[in-house]
């Protein structure tokens, strides 16, 4: 049985005093769930937040990571400099990188294998466009998506693995795609995993739905049997609606 888990990226949001106040609410919300809990915060909150959930099961995770390990790469940070802190997490290719900030399947790449190797746990993102989705191309484009984020990954490296399928159609617009959709694209990110490790790794890995989930349809996307979490955007900047979640 894979633990579900259930990440919140806080995206470009919350200040230090704001990530006290929401941690120091969600820790007692949380304390019993059966599911992992993550939060992923902006770099500026990690230290806080890795300091206050310390002793609970919430971890602590970043946004992104640089694939080198120092260097002339003004505004960027290193793997290292994240586990020097206590940040057990990373997302990797997150579709608003992929969108502003000219991240491709190379160098999501280049970032899974730095901070594998640097002994994070990565949560790697993959999904479709709108345009991609009415052109029926999904399922090309989640295959594509997997097989160069996990290209030169070794299987010993699975247990410290979770993939996000978030459609980017879904992302913030309040839409999610239906249950049973966002489980055949699932299935299909599972089948291709199990041809770039092995059909017993895939079964291990553990891959989240990231589209619009929220306390409303959490327990009817986690009922699927390939889904294994949720990757949270906007409930997860609310403590409740994020607990909600968590317990679904």
């Amino acid at each position: 049985m894979r633990r579900p888990i259930i990440a919140g990226n806080w995206k470009m949001n919350k200040n230090i005093a704001e990530t006290k106040a929401l941690v120091s609410e969600l820790i007692p919300l949380v304390k019993d769930a059966e599911a992992e809990v993550v939060i992923c915060t902006p770099y500026t909150d990690l230290y806080t937040a890795v300091e206050l959930t310390k002793g609970t099961n919430i971890s602590v995770g970043a946004e992104n990571v640089h694939w080198a390990e120092s260097g002339a790469f003004t505004g960027e940070i290193s793997a290292s400099m994240l586990t020097e802190i206590g940040v057990k997490y990373v997302i990797i290719g997150h579709s608003e990188r992929r969108q502003y900030f000219g991240e491709t399947d190379e160098t999501v790449n280049k970032r899974v294998i730095a901070a594998l190797n640097a002994g994070l746990k990565v949560i790697v993102c993959v999904g479709e466009t709108l345009e991609e989705k009415e052109a029926g191309k999904t399922e090309d484009v989640v295959t594509t998506q997997t097989i160069a984020a996990f290209k030169d990954v070794s299987s010993d490296k699975i247990d410290d693995i979770v993939v996000a399928y978030e459609p980017v159609w879904a992302i913030g617009t309040g839409r999610t795609a239906t249950a049973d959709d966002a489980n055949a694209t699932i299935k299909v990110i599972r089948d291709t995993l199990a041809k770039v490790f092995c059909p017993a790794c895939s079964e291990k890995i553990r891959i989240q739905y990231g589209g619009s989930m929220n306390p409303k349809n959490a327990h009817d996307l986690m009922a699927q049997p390939e889904i294994d979490g949720g990757l949270i955007g906007g409930a997860s900047l609310k403590a409740v609606d994020f607990s909600m979640v968590v317990k679904y």
